[in-house]
């Protein structure tokens, strides 16, 4: 039997590794996307094989992750309840997919993943896999109680990892755990599970303190194009490019943190902490240049169905049909956001300051108060009541 291990190096997959090759028998596949964590990859692979893996892939998806899973969300505005930007949700149907591929090449029966039974990623590992193959096998061992009741906690890890001779570095104390991509740094758990604390300072990783950002605010011009963007003051990027500029741009003024408690998809809420610069920046620019540039009534309907689509991302359904339609939908809608967004950073806000289009559906002639502009005010008479005649009926009638 062969399984494909989605892997990392660390304590938990590295555990992972060789109890699920000893517990199935199994030929073990060591598979690790780099999708913008910024995590030493050097070593990996030798350090893989001597856990037990008989192949290690180790592969750069930054450019794939930015390009066919964060600007198509980016460009449906998605927004999962009170602010998420959906920065680990995303990641995963990508993973997931390259790991199923993975599979195939290799004739393995079975992808394996360390996502926990309680979390959102076991359900979006697995809807992904089993849209693009319906016969793979999944291994979750965070599921099967023998694995539970082998490991109580990181104690139990660590000494099996020094029973077998696996070499990893890690300590018994873990205040927290933190998932990092291109687009965003999520913290869960341990400190943060009691919703009353605050998060300490030295946790982020992407942006400092709002508190010790510049004392002047800088002020960035992004250029859309359909909806995505292709250009950070005035120099042309393709997307992966434009996510490493302003996540670098925006960190450096606090930009992007939000503390919220979500509603997970088995049903219980969970508090997370995010870092996400350059996805709160391109959201913000660009609904500035849609504001310019969508009919009203286009731009309505599309707000109306964000937070279905966010659900869609969120739940793990990526590759089910329902978002493939409404992503056609969404695009279709984003076709006109071309124009360019100015933006100011300063000390943890992103302001919208400038925002113009070349096909700009607002006309200052017709909106300013001075002058008529083509516009006749009178029209709203007979507008006004025609909007009344239900209300003035329903009054008359004593409702």
């Amino acid at each position: 039997m062969k399984i494909v291990l989605a892997y990392s190096g660390g304590l938990d997959t590295s555990v992972l590794l060789k109890w699920i090759k000893q517990t199935y028998r199994a030929e073990m596949i060591a598979f690790c996307a780099d999708v913008g964590q910024e995590e030493e990859l050097d070593g990996l692979d030798a350090k893989a094989k001597k856990t037990g893996a008989s192949k290690v892939y180790i592969e750069d998806l930054r450019a794939e992750f930015a390009r066919d899973f964060v600007f198509p969300m980016l460009r449906a505005g998605a927004v999962y309840e009170s602010g998420y930007l959906l920065g680990t949700s995303i990641a995963r149907p990508l993973i997931a997919k390259r790991m199923v591929e993975i599979a195939r090449e290799n004739k393995a029966q079975a992808i394996a993943h360390g996502a926990t039974g309680k979390g959102n990623d076991q359900v979006r590992f697995e809807l992904t896999a089993f849209a693009l193959q319906p016969d793979i096998r999944i291994i979750a061992p965070w599921r099967e109680a023998r694995f539970r009741e082998q490991f109580q906690g990181r104690a139990d890890m660590i000494a099996y990892c020094a029973k077998n001779r696996i070499p990893v570095e890690a300590s018994a104390r873990k205040p927290y755990s933190m998932d990092r991509n291109l687009l965003h740094i999520s913290y869960e758990g341990g400190i943060l599970e009691d919703p009353w604390n605050e998060p300490t300072r030295d946790i982020f990783k992407l942006s400092v303190d709002p508190e010790d950002a510049p004392d002047a605010a800088e002020c960035v011009e992004i250029e859309f194009k359909a909806g995505d963007a292709v250009a950070v003051n005035g120099r042309r990027m393709n997307p992966l490019k434009v996510m490493q500029t302003l996540n670098k741009l925006a960190g450096r003024h606090g930009v992007g943190r939000i503390d919220l408690v979500e509603n997970r998809f088995v049903g219980m809420k969970s508090r997370g902490v995010y870092e996400t610069p350059a996805g709160t920046v391109l959201h913000r620019a660009r609904e500035a240049v849609e504001q310019l540039t969508m009919d009203r009534e286009v731009l309505h309907l599309r707000n109306s169905l964000v937070p279905r689509y966010a659900e869609m991302v969120y739940y793990g359904f990526w590759f089910a049909p329902e978002r493939e339609m409404l992503q056609a939908a969404m695009d279709r809608a984003a076709s006109v956001v071309t124009g360019t967004a100015r933006v100011k950073l300063y000390k943890g806000n992103c302001t919208v300051v400038g925002r113009k289009a070349p096909r700009s559906l607002y006309n200052p002639h017709i909106a300013s108060f001075e002058g008529a502009g083509g516009y006749d005010q009178s029209d709203a008479t007979g507008f006004i009541r025609l909007q009344a005649l239900r209300l003035r009926a329903r009054a008359s009638a004593g409702g």
